[in-house]
């Protein structure tokens, strides 16, 4: 079938089998390997992407179903070599360990601070409690969470 989408602020066009996830579509036909796949399921966040500007798992949705969507991967994140202020807060702040995590941690935080750009720690823990980090890095993504909704609150001024 012939999927159309905006992709990171791009119109994009493929040929792709229906059959196919949108993980698989989105690393094998447009080579963005910055959603990861882990649990195949639904349940770790490695895959989360934003579906029209909501954190959507990446695994278990067909790329049929985005047809006419707007998606947004972690690439799709910096302006060239300007990272996010979303990013820069986990770069600052070591939000980071492996990596493997971090790609839908950020997604879920953009997606949180245009919820809730004054969000508690409580409700930080909550909104991002879906994506699992393998390396017990949460004092630190609390931390950039929190780094960031100062960032985007001073970038909105």
């Amino acid at each position: 079938m012939q999927l159309e989408l905006t992709l990171n602020g791009k119109t994009e066009r493929r040929e792709i089998a229906p059959h196919h996830t949108l993980l698989d579509v989105l690393r094998d036909d447009f080579n963005l390997k910055g959603t990861k796949g882990y649990c195949h399921s639904g349940v770790c966040g490695a895959c989360t992407v934003l579906l029209d500007g909501k954190p959507i798992s990446a695994c278990i949705m067909l790329a049929s179903q985005t047809q006419g969507k707007s998606i947004t991967t972690v690439e799709g994140l910096a302006e060239g070599e300007n990272l996010h202020p979303v990013q820069r807060a986990f770069v600052e702040n070591f939000g980071l360990q492996c990596g493997y995590c971090t790609p839908g941690m950020l997604l879920l935080t953009v997606a949180l601070l245009e919820e809730n750009p004054e969000p508690s720690k409580e409700e930080i823990v909550d909104y991002l409690g879906g994506n699992i980090c393998r390396c017990t890095g949460y004092a630190n993504i609390l931390k950039s969470v929190q780094a960031a909704a100062a960032l985007v609150k001073e970038a909105s001024l």
